[in-house]
């Protein structure tokens, strides 16, 4: 057994949430070590679904480019019955822009590769068949016992300051933690992944109600790929064939139209967990991704809601482990996250019976229901609005957080503390002001927006955790940022002197009107930052 400590946080799990963690970690000159059980990367696909605002996030990360070479845009979901179409519903993200109007289609196997890679290049590998075995922590840090697979296994003992557990549904980190999954299970669904011959538009993801339940069609980016979902029929006795049958017949009664289903390459099935624990932090130990919070896979949440965790958690360690910030900034994470898992209990359970849907009284109404959908253009929007606002995630905000500071002017402008504040559609986003302004979002640092004011003082005192940007019609000053046209600062409500304090994730923490150094002292000392001329002792 071997004793070593090297590294100042040690991530358990390498699938997306442990990746993000890792890599945003590392960005930030956090010195981070990533594990996993498994023997190397899983082929499998998985979660396939990734929704706008995760979507944004890669591009923070600098990774986007990657993740949308690999999939495929769906804007679209569509509706079956009896061999016609009942309704087409559109993405409408009109009321929350965004520069993604999209889910992606992209296997996970993929994203985990893209990510992989941007980590790499961080110069950090994930090291496969290393398991967690048992670990202590106290107010000192955290020492684990890790396993290294094969022919030579031996055991490693660790001392670090920090661990993060992302490894899943079944999480080692959690049960030692004794964090309780609190929930139940429901339906039991069959899926699988399989070459399909259909006229169905592989645009959209297509829901079939036949024979009394559901069947789903979702296309993967690759062409003639797609995968089955029956939510009413789970028996599967080891014949994959068998299984390509049942689909093609229902999907073929469904649609309308002959579908041939090839033999699936990889067949599971599975019953749906609504779970979640009551807090994410045990001192120097945090969960995040289905490790906290496992949900129904009906809107593809899973995977987009552990990146959201991951990103959300990673700038915090990272300034507390640098010592820009006390320990203390850590219980934000829990008490902006549990909330979030909490309401997509409740969300992905009511996609869950919306997306299985059976019996006679589906029968008896959907056409009815779904003809009045079609026919009727501004309830067809309201529901395509409010679908793409579960979804997305875009419309998630943390008005309550610690770290959210009241708009003292009364919050008549957007984006209000604890939004987003990418606030922007793709025609927008090409002002000059807006691109020099998403390009600042990709820095790791927080983020000072100052409108025609001179904040070089702050600039000068705060050191490495903030990135101070005045905004004019012209650049007049070192770091500038150039807004002919002033399309940046009417989007974001700033007028001559006002400001924005914007989080490392892209959410807004605090603005006002009358900028100063001691207003922003004052901003910054109540969300447990170190304001101008301040300090914070390193923990």
């Amino acid at each position: 057994m071997t004793d070593s400590r090297s590294d100042q946080v040690l991530v358990v799990g390498a699938g997306p949430v442990g990746l993000v963690t890792a890599h945003e970690l590392a960005r930030r000159g956090v010195a981070v070590r990533v594990v996993d059980a498994a023997e190397g990367p899983s082929a499998t696909s998985r979660a396939i679904a990734t929704h706008a605002r995760t979507l944004e996030i890669y591009d923070q990360m600098g990774v986007v480019e990657g993740v949308l070479a690999r999939g495929r845009e769906l804007r679209a979901f569509t509706m079956h019955r009896g061999g016609r179409q009942l309704v087409r519903m559109g993405a409408d993200y009109s009321r929350l822009p965004t520069r993604y109007p999209f889910t992606l289609m992209i296997p996970q196997a993929a994203t985990e590769e893209v990510l992989r890679e941007a980590l790499a290049r961080r110069g950090v590998k994930v090291e496969w068949g290393v398991r967690l075995e048992e670990f202590t922590h106290s107010a000192e840090g955290v020492r684990a016992v890790l396993r290294h697979e094969g022919p030579q296994a031996a055991a490693e003992t660790v001392a670090v300051d920090w661990m993060v557990g992302c490894d899943g549904g079944h999480s080692v980190v959690r049960k030692n933690l004794g964090f309780p999954l609190i929930g139940d299970a429901s339906e039991t669904w069959l899926i699988a992944d399989a070459e399909v011959e259909t006229e169905a538009r592989p645009d959209s993801i297509h829901w079939i109600s036949v024979g009394g339940g559901t069947v789903m069609l979702v296309p993967f980016p690759e062409e003639g790929r797609w995968r089955l979902l029956d939510t009413a029929d789970a028996a599967y006795r080891g014949d994959p064939e068998e299984v390509a049958r049942r689909f093609a017949a229902k999907l073929s009664a469904g649609l309308g139209t002959p579908v041939t289903v090839r033999t699936p390459d990889w067949v599971s099935v599975f019953t749906i967990q609504q779970r979640m624990v009551p807090s994410m932090r045990a001192g120097r130990v945090l969960v995040a991704g289905d490790a906290a919070h496992v949900h129904s896979p009906a809107s593809g949440q899973g995977m987009n809601t552990g990146v959201q965790d991951a990103f959300n958690l990673a700038w915090k360690l990272a300034m507390v482990v640098r010592g820009e910030a006390d320990a203390a900034l850590l219980d934000s994470y829990p008490a902006e996250r549990v909330p979030v898992g909490e309401k997509l209990l409740g969300s992905t359970a009511r996609a869950t019976a919306l997306v299985a849907l059976k019996g006679r009284l589906q029968d008896l109404l959907l056409p009815v229901v779904m003809g009045v959908v079609r026919r009727t253009k501004p309830l067809k929007g309201k529901i395509e609005r409010k679908i793409m606002a579960a979804m997305s995630a875009l419309d998630l905000r943390y008005p309550d957080s610690p770290l959210t500071l009241a708009d003292p002017a009364g919050g008549g402008h957007a984006p209000r503390p604890g939004q987003r504040v990418a606030l922007v559609d793709g025609v927008r986003a090409a002002a000059p002001g807006w691109s020099a302004f998403l390009e600042e979002l990709r820095d790791p640092r927080w983020t000072l927006l100052v409108a025609g004011a001179p904040a070089d003082r702050v600039a000068e005192s705060c050191g490495a955790w903030l990135s101070v940007r005045e905004v004019a019609d012209a650049v007049a000053v070192p770091g500038g940022l150039a807004d002919p046209g002033r399309a940046l600062r009417d989007a974001l409500g700033l007028s001559t002197g006002g400001w924005l304090l914007v989080r490392p994730d892209g959410y807004l923490a605090a603005r006002g009107g009358d900028f100063s150094v001691a207003a922003f002292a004052r901003a910054a000392g109540a969300l447990g930052l170190p304001g101008a001329g301040g300090g914070v002792t390193p923990r």
